[in-house]
């Protein structure tokens, strides 16, 4: 298989995440990128080993497992070892694919180990730092309404950042305080929003249906997006991270906050207050139990102070 073609192969397994995967535009240009990558790797080494005068085995394949390990090493020098585990995790998937399909008759990825990761532990912000965080913004001004509904949506469902952005007007039910959330997969879910970040919204559409130029695109729209940029389209969610992080900034706070730290900030308070774990899993969408059980560290600390007040033989 030439590098041309392995370009090709790139394409069409990307395109296979989306038509039978359902994966997201976002995660199967994650794929595309990852994968793209290391064909480029696997294309460079191959030039300077034939300038070099070296030949490489005829094995009928492009790629070999000592071209995965080679493309790791390279890795190392500049990457996180969770950033490693998602790229060759990408390789196996991709290689997998081709195996199944025929293109190729091995997969050299499933014999390469997964670099050992260390504990991950989510970035999250204490209920102060939420609490300064929301009061920080402007309401007075539509912008101000829009970022504080955002927030306090993210805040208040745990949602992802994608899935926020991918919010109607039609998937909130006001009345009974509940969202329609598609997730990864396509797979929908119902989350419960509570009454701040209902309140939130219902004052930011209030003021933008007012805008001259809301009801002029709006109004033979098909669909209703929840969040509009200024050009009264939907918000993406790139522009949700700037929107955070410039408010993070403003408000002094020493890290950047990203979207997703506010899910972490919903899930660790959730755990923080008593709620099931199950419960917890069922609102983030997370197919695994593990995924979820990750917040469980977080609260070590709480735990062990409760532990010394309460045990009569700690």
């Amino acid at each position: 298989m030439e590098i041309q073609e392995l370009k090709t192969r790139v394409r069409r397994f990307v395109e296979s995440l989306s038509s039978e995967k359902g994966y997201s535009l976002h995660t199967c240009r994650a794929y595309e990128k990852d994968l793209l990558e290391f064909v480029r790797f696997v294309s460079e080494s191959a030039s300077r080993e034939a300038s070099g005068g070296q030949d490489r085995p005829e094995t009928g394949e492009t790629v070999s497992v000592t071209d995965i390990r080679a493309y790791l090493a390279m890795l190392h020098a500049k990457n996180k070892k969770t950033t490693i585990a998602r790229k060759l995790a990408a390789l196996r998937s991709f290689y997998h694919f081709l195996t199944k399909h025929g293109a190729a008759r091995t997969n050299p990825a499933k014999m390469v180990r997964t670099p050992k990761q260390g504990r991950f532990l989510p970035t999250h912000l204490s209920v102060d730092d939420v609490f300064r965080l929301l009061d920080a913004l402007d309401t007075a001004h539509l912008a101000g309404l829009r970022n504080r509904a955002l927030f306090e949506t993210l805040y208040s469902t745990g949602i992802r950042v994608s899935e926020l952005a991918f919010l109607d007007v039609s998937h909130v039910d006001f009345s009974k305080g509940l969202i329609r959330v598609l997730g990864k997969g396509k797979k929908e879910r119902i989350v419960p929003i509570g009454k701040k970040a209902i309140d939130s919204i219902l004052r930011y559409r209030e003021r933008l249906e007012q805008e001259d130029g809301f009801q002029k695109i709006q109004k033979d729209a098909k669909d209703r997006p929840l969040f509009l940029n200024k050009d009264f389209k939907r918000l993406s969610v790139r522009s949700i991270g700037r929107i955070l992080d410039r408010v993070a900034r403003e408000c002094g706070f020493p890290l950047r906050v990203h979207p997703h730290a506010l899910r972490h900030t919903f899930a660790t308070h959730m755990l923080d207050a008593g709620a099931d774990l199950r419960a917890v899993q069922e609102l983030l969408g997370h197919q695994s139990l593990s995924t979820t059980q990750k917040y469980t560290h977080l609260s070590i600390d709480r735990l062990m102070e409760t532990y010394d007040k309460a045990h009569p033989r700690k």
